[in-house]
């Protein structure tokens, strides 16, 4: 049997740049943990963005970035993001 210490799931934090999406839905459609869907609302260009429903799910595995033909998606590591807000970098 393998052992990996103490590993932890890591957990991200997704930024959305609703004005570049075109509502693909690629994003929503191969989320594994179901973390995303399409908005009600639209964008400047007429689009639903996608929104984040569950986004303590994420499990930085960083599909939805690499999927986004607009760049309009990307998802950072929680636990960076938390040491920058308290400026602990």
């Amino acid at each position: 049997m393998i052992h990996f210490g103490k590993l932890k799931q890591k957990k991200g934090k997704i930024h959305i740049n609703k004005d570049r999406c075109k509502g693909c839905a690629f994003c929503v459609e191969y989320c594994p943990k179901d973390v995303l869907e399409l908005s009600e609302e639209f964008n400047i260009k007429g689009y639903h963005p996608p929104r984040i429903k569950n986004e303590d799910e994420c499990l930085y595995c960083q599909l939805c970035e690499t999927i986004c033909p607009e760049f309009a998606i990307f998802v950072t590591l929680k636990k960076e993001e938390e040491e920058v807000e308290k400026g602990e970098s």
